[in-house]
């Protein structure tokens, strides 16, 4: 009896152990995962609230460190450059215009959809008015290893709350699940090109923006595993035996 029940721990987690290393396509589910993406649990809006503000507080920590901001930041700086809106309000803007691109992929809003583009934007700006401006290397570099890990956990907390992506993370998500493509490869594709769009309206790029390109899908995608690994109510492959709202919802964000 005790080997039997060896053998059957051995093999699940074998299982799990397999799950977490396999690229990850979808959004796990976790005990704070609302059930739709208009239906938060009690726990959901606080984690998603605490969530896109550690957000914020990472893309202000880059802008702060003067050595390049994240890509999307880099465009909403260069847009600054050329309208009379601060850095978040023209990050709140083109969140606007990025959910156009939600059309072709058939991807819905939710709570958390609008509560990304206006929770982001609020951090970004009260953030980055208290914080300090290092001028030491080492003080410049600690802000941006710190402004990865802070997006790279908040988009993890976020996504899991299932309120729906914001409007980066819903091109992400959407063409990950559409495309089979991990979602560390589709989001490395998109902060690539809006690099380039604000390089070219004049936004700050430097060394902090190609490593925030080069390394944030593998951050929210460690991140997410981390919170898998701890919280996960279902391994991300069984999302498919939920109803089709609930589904949809999960593995979307």
């Amino acid at each position: 009896m005790a080997s039997d029940e060896g053998r059957v721990g051995t093999r699940l987690g074998g299982q799990v152990h397999g799950w977490l290393r396999r690229p990850l396509r979808v959004v796990p589910v976790v005990p704070w995962s609302a059930p739709a993406r208009w239906r938060p649990r009690p726990a959901t809006l606080p984690v998603l609230l605490v969530g896109l503000w550690i957000f914020g507080s990472g893309e202000a920590l880059l802008v702060a460190s003067r050595w390049g901001n994240t890509p999307w930041t880099v465009l909403a700086e260069g847009v600054s450059r050329h309208t009379p809106l601060s850095i978040g309000a023209a990050t709140l803007l083109i969140s606007g215009l990025v959910l156009l691109g939600w059309i072709p992929l058939r991807e819905r809003p939710g709570l958390g959809t609008v509560l990304n583009a206006v929770v982001i934007a609020v951090a970004i700006d009260v953030v980055l008015a208290v914080l300090p401006r290092p001028h030491a290397p080492i003080g410049q570099a600690a802000f941006v290893v710190a402004g990865i890990a802070a997006i790279g956990a908040g988009s993890a907390l976020y996504l899991t709350a299932a309120l729906g992506p914001g409007p980066r993370d819903g091109w992400m998500t959407g063409i990950a699940l559409r495309s089979g493509m991990p979602l560390a490869r589709v989001r490395l594709g998109l902060e690539l090109t809006a690099m380039t769009a604000g390089w070219l309206l004049d936004g700050r790029v430097g060394v902090g923006t190609a490593a925030f390109a080069l390394t944030i899908g593998y951050a929210v995608t460690t991140a997410m595993r981390g919170l898998a690994r701890a919280f996960a109510e279902r391994p991300a492959g069984s999302l498919a035996s939920l109803p089709p709202a609930e589904s949809s919802a999960a593995s979307a964000g």
